[in-house]
């Protein structure tokens, strides 16, 4: 699904080698040999099905500030 929505990065070669080298064979976990993972995200979609808010980042580590979800959600309901 995530593929669908270009959700997914892909690991370039020198990262794929550091992760073989700590035991982690994404090829093994996913089943194929994409060496891809969906990128985590954060969504607001309204009743009607559009987006009023979309944060991705493939570095997990980066999420939005709760503030900034809680302001764009009372904006949506004012």
């Amino acid at each position: 699904m995530a593929e669908t929505y270009g959700l997914v990065h892909a690991f370039p070669e020198d990262l794929k080698q550091v992760y073989l080298q700590f035991g982690i064979d994404l090829e093994k976990y996913n089943g194929d040999a994409s060496w891809t993972l969906p990128m985590p995200g954060r969504f607001i979609i309204d009743r009607s099905g559009i987006i009023r808010y979309a944060e991705v980042n493939a570095d997990y580590t980066v999420r939005p500030e709760p503030e900034e979800v809680i302001s764009v959600l009372k904006r949506l309901l004012s």
